[in-house]
């Protein structure tokens, strides 16, 4: 057997011994463990579509079977008028807390904020506006903002400036209806040529913005890539964090399958009292139902740090 295969299966079954009688026995035929978790993890649609389904809805009530507190999802505003209200109120029964979706257009190979253009930040506000009623929809507390592309024209402080004000003028839409834009760092190797990068750079924008609707999303898998010194930089930044996402290295798949110890990171988000939302904004290391019930293993395992 490969190692890569011996240690995820070795991970899986020592959270599925962690599990007792009932439990155990659910879990292993439709994937049902009901446990109740310490931190508000967010899965996202597709993620358990094999035990669960297609149907975003069985989706949904899958997640809250097994004891996840929160979603995530990314094209939540693409999603037609009717499915935002039908997952809005299964969501409510739930017992399922919205986490974020992508506000606006990000731009990947071509500067928009940090151009300074008009037009461009207009398409951006314009994008806020209408995420605004996706949000009210929905329940929705925090938005995606990734703010594009650099602009190798200009001066990085330049840029800096350009972004900052977009991020004033989104903030002060936000505001009136308690919604938070949350910034996220990508790291060089997945996204390179990005404007927003590291957690410190995302930090001065935030104070420089000064606005409670324009905080960080913690991405451990890129902030793991992009600067390491996780934990420092969790307390370093704290203050102006909403939000984490999660995802092990190499590979972007579930906890305990890459080099992050992701049971210490939990404990340390718990332990500073943090009650947001963990988003799970990664895929599964093995295919199928085997694969999805090993993610929820794995937050099971890592999730046992009392």
């Amino acid at each position: 057997m490969k190692r890569r295969n011996f240690i995820q299966k070795g991970a899986l079954s020592g959270s599925f011994l962690a599990l007792s009688g009932p439990n155990l026995f659910a879990m292993q035929l439709n994937g049902t463990s009901n446990h109740q978790f310490n931190l508000n993890y967010a899965p996202h649609l597709g993620m358990f579509k094999n035990l669960a389904g297609d149907d975003p809805i069985d989706q949904l009530n899958f997640m809250a079977d097994q004891g996840f507190t929160a979603f995530e999802d990314n094209t939540m505003r693409e999603r037609s008028v009717a499915l935002q209200k039908q997952m809005a109120d299964v969501m409510q029964k739930r017992g399922l807390q919205m986490g974020v979706f992508v506000a606006h257009k990000i731009y990947w190979t071509e500067p928009n904020l940090t151009s300074g253009k008009e037009d461009k930040r207009d398409e951006f506000l314009a994008d806020i506006k209408a995420s605004i009623e996706v949000a009210k929809r929905v329940n929705a507390k925090w938005v995606t903002v990734v703010p594009g592309y650099v602009d190798m024209t200009q001066d990085i402080n330049y840029q800096t400036a350009h972004v900052v004000e977009s991020l004033k003028q989104a903030a002060a839409l936000l505001e009136p209806h308690g919604i938070t834009m949350v910034l996220e760092p990508l790291n060089f190797y997945n996204h390179p040529g990005l404007f927003l990068k590291e957690s410190p750079q995302a930090y001065q924008i935030c104070k420089a913005v000064n606005s409670p609707s324009c905080k960080i999303l913690f991405d451990v898998y890129h902030q793991q890539i992009q600067e390491g010194n996780l934990i420092p930089n969790i307390d370093a930044t704290w203050d102006e964090i909403a939000y984490f996402q999660m995802g092990d290295n190499p590979g972007r798949k579930e906890p305990t399958t890459g080099e992050i110890n992701y049971k210490n990171i939990f404990k340390h988000i718990y332990e500073k009292g943090f009650t947001g939302v963990l988003g799970m904004e990664h895929g599964n290391s093995m295919p199928g139902a085997a694969g999805e019930r090993a993610v929820i293993a794995a937050y099971v395992s890592c999730d046992d740090f009392l």
